[in-house]
């Protein structure tokens, strides 16, 4: 799965095959005018074989050694570096967060948790002086800041969406009655920014609605990951919280305006075949985890 993931991730690089899309070479062409992402099943792939290499080695040991952490990162690295070069710094994002849950749940050592996140930082800083990001890319992800320094250019889709989602009041304007969204000044409203139409058209409650059922999904990943009968469910089932929970807050903050715009799509919500599909796999894996472990009760 994993080595099948990487080899779709580099299709995107080949001329004729690869499309660009919201500056990011990540989608490969397909018949018909559809589009395929690979970058959303390396997700899944990362998370598997993380929680492999991390917990192979409890038969023996009480943590993995340095060795087994090393394997897991270069693993998760790797792919990391490939949609770096596709300018996809959403899901750059989304798979350093799982890295991270990953390790920290499996029983490494602090020390390694406490390194990534600084390498974390360095590494930021070290892309954007070195070019690694576009300019396009970091004002993106500093225009969050202060949305009032550039309300024409790179603010833009950040001062729409506030004024979507302020405008909605407590019970919205009504299903397709909302005239920021429908008006199409909030820019891909079907899908990075499908919080704001639900804000906009259903209000407050509808918002409020929407994240309970989101928590809900969450908290019973949660348990499922707490409940897990051994170290390998309980790392698979850490990946997809840690995903999940990311690109849920995310895309709803940068939608209010209190997270920087990266084109994280809303999982089970917004427009998108391949991100509806990895999520589903996710979910699949999730219930796979819980049944483990009922029958391992019984």
């Amino acid at each position: 799965i994993y080595g099948g993931s990487v080899f779709l991730l580099l299709l995107p690089f080949v001329p004729g095959l690869g499309t660009r899309i919201a500056g990011a070479r990540a989608w490969i062409s397909m018949p018909g005018g559809f589009t395929l992402q690979p970058s959303e099943f390396m997700k899944i792939a990362v998370i598997l074989m993380m929680a492999m290499l991390l917990a192979e080695k409890r038969d023996t040991e009480r943590e993995p050694r340095d060795r087994d952490v090393l394997l897991s990162l270069a693993a998760a690295a790797l792919p990391i570096a490939i949609i770096l070069v596709q300018n996809d710094t959403g899901t750059v994002l989304i798979l350093a967060s799982v890295a991270l849950a990953i390790v920290a749940v499996s029983g490494a050592r602090t020390r390694w948790v406490v390194g990534l996140i600084g390498a974390a930082l360095v590494t930021i800083l070290l892309a954007i002086q070195v070019g690694l990001l576009k300019q396009y890319q970091v004002q993106r992800l500093t225009s969050f800041i202060n949305p009032g320094d550039d309300v024409s250019n790179t603010a833009y889709n950040a001062n729409q969406a506030r004024i979507a989602v302020g405008g909605g009041g407590w019970l919205g304007y009504g299903l397709f009655q909302g005239p920021q969204t429908q008006g199409k000044f909030v820019p891909v409203n079907e899908s990075d920014f499908i919080f704001t139409v639900v804000g906009e058209e259903l209000g407050f409650l509808g918002v409020a609605l929407l994240i309970i059922l989101l928590g809900i999904v969450l908290w019973r990943a949660v348990m499922i990951a707490y409940r897990a009968d051994d170290l390998y469910g309980r790392l698979v089932a850490t990946g997809v919280v840690a995903w999940l929970a990311f690109q849920l807050f995310e895309n709803i903050g940068m939608s209010l305006g209190i997270m920087p715009i990266t084109g994280i799509p809303l999982p089970m919500v917004s427009a998108g075949g391949t991100s509806m599909m990895a999520t589903w796999v996710a979910i699949g894996l999730l219930q796979n985890v819980r049944l483990h472990a009922a029958r391992a009760s019984i």
